[in-house]
């Protein structure tokens, strides 16, 4: 999509941020990966303080969740932009549950190591690559377009 009018650097800052509740979420997913390649948690270094607080306070998750859409994406006075990539990144979040509760029926089924392995890689490696994409895209002034979810956002910013 175009831009709907220019970003300011603070504009594109903001707007990168929201995608850290996916990318928090996420880090369960990785277990097996970083597991595998422990080289790979130097990446998630910068992030283990956000970890520790996220996962520290009792419905952080859902506070966080609620903060960002009543007062950033129904907010008007908030650039289109900024409130795009939180709309974005609070669906990034909802795929996660969505896809938790897929892993959770997949572990009802017995011997289904190597399948819950392969599901919690692809699922960590998808999200990760869509948040880099996303940040990037942010921090370059652009709209992310993820097929499905921008048209969800869309939907919901108006």
């Amino acid at each position: 999509m175009s831009l709907r009018g220019s970003t300011t650097v603070p504009d594109r800052i903001f707007a990168s941020l929201p995608y850290l509740l996916p990318l928090i979420e996420v880090f369960a997913f990785g277990q097996f990966l970083l597991n595998d390649f422990p080289f790979l948690g130097i990446i998630f270094l910068p992030l283990l303080p956000l970890l520790r607080i996220y996962y520290g306070v009792r419905y952080a998750g859902l506070i966080i969740f609620f903060a960002l859409w009543l007062l950033v994406v129904r907010n008007d006075k908030i650039s289109h932009f900024i409130r795009f990539n939180t709309m974005q990144a609070i669906i990034l979040d909802i795929v996660i549950f969505l896809c938790s509760i897929l892993t959770d029926i997949v572990k009802l089924v017995p011997g289904s190591g190597f399948a819950m392995q392969t599901l919690y890689t692809t699922i960590f490696m998808g999200i990760v690559a869509t948040v880099i994409y996303s940040v990037v895209q942010s921090l370059m002034g652009r709209y992310a377009e993820i097929p499905a979810i921008s048209d969800a956002v869309y939907m919901q910013v108006r």
